[in-house]
């Protein structure tokens, strides 16, 4: 199992708070794929942090997590998704 550490740069103020919640809402309800998923804001910069068992690399969730971005933030913006950290965690037997 894998554990993603996702941020975005470059997010509008005025959007980041409600979009956090809107994309935490997202994963849950419609990308049951991912596990252990929330979005939080901190003022600069919108976190996700999800669990998986099949993107070694991230790239996936990086996708998913842009369209929904761009899904929940109207206001035009330059940002940019990094990778904070990709951590494996040992799976329950």
């Amino acid at each position: 199992m894998y554990r993603f550490i996702l941020a975005c740069y470059g997010v509008p103020k005025s959007s980041g708070a409600e979009a956090a919640i809107d994309i935490t809402t997202e994963f849950v309800e419609h990308h049951p794929w991912h596990s252990n998923v929330t979005c939080t804001w901190d003022g600069e910069r919108l976190i996700l942090q999800a669990d998986n068992d099949f993107d070694s690399d991230g790239l996936a969730l990086i996708d998913e997590f842009s369209d929904s971005i761009s899904a929940y933030i109207a206001e035009l913006f330059d940002g940019d998704i990094k990778i904070e950290s990709i951590t494996n965690v040992p799976t329950e037997a």
